[in-house]
């Protein structure tokens, strides 16, 4: 089986060395980019099963490189390492399209244990290529396509890893709990607003303009995508 190739994207040689050697060591097949003008065109030029973005680089940010790949590529995993963590950066970073936050200073384990678990999910998905519906709402998990009534829905990779969750537990009522957990990977904090907000951007995209609405809030309890 060929090994899984990484995309590094970091300014701080010692850093990415350390990344890209311990990586090798797991059988993975690394590259680095030093800036985000290189590391943009090596993302866009090349196909590789993950990205590790940091966040300040030279020349552009990792907030512009992560929004010029996913115009061409929504589906390839992306992390991104930063010192900043409040809500407002990790939203932005949402919004540009990145899959997942790693705290800067952290262990490599943790980074490792990351990687692994976004390309399982990635691989579960090439296997199951059965179309999910929900009325008259159609995603299909091979070719990362969303549609209702046969019109086309562009979505961020946040967005549809959200909306791949619902599908796959419809008629069922999701706390916010379990979404932080299993869409974003973390502990659910009562102070951030982060699942409310990404529920909203789901809403405008998904219900908006059609009569029959399909995500609904339980008050105390969550959400459900069922059909009224």
């Amino acid at each position: 089986m060929e090994a899984s190739k990484i995309l590094i994207i970091e300014d701080e040689k010692k850093v990415a060395s350390f990344i890209s050697k311990g990586l090798e060591e797991e059988g993975f097949q690394t590259d680095i980019a030093y800036d985000g003008l290189v590391g943009k065109k090596k993302a866009i030029s090349q196909k590789y099963d993950f990205i590790i973005l940091d966040l300040n680089i030279p020349h552009i940010s990792g907030f512009e490189v992560c929004r010029e790949v996913r115009k061409q590529d929504t589906s390839t995993p992306i992390l991104m390492l930063t010192a900043l963590g409040t809500t407002k950066d990790k939203l932005e970073g949402f919004n540009a399209g990145i899959d997942d936050y790693l705290l800067k200073p952290f262990e490599f384990k943790e980074l490792l244990a990351r990687i692994k678990v976004f390309l399982r999910r990635t691989s579960n998905t090439i296997h199951q290529n059965s179309v999910l519906k929900i009325a008259d709402l159609e995603m299909n998990p091979e070719t990362k396509m969303v549609m209702r009534s046969g019109k086309n829905i562009n979505l961020t990779s946040k967005e549809y890893q959200l909306l791949e969750f619902f599908l796959k537990n419809k008629n069922k009522i999701i706390s916010r709990v379990e979404i932080a957990e299993k869409v974003w990977n973390i502990n659910f904090d009562t102070g951030t607003n982060i699942i409310d907000v990404y529920i909203n951007f789901l809403r405008n995209k998904v219900d908006k303009g059609f009569q029959n609405k399909l995500i609904h809030t339980k008050i105390g309890m969550g959400f459900i995508l069922k059909e009224e």
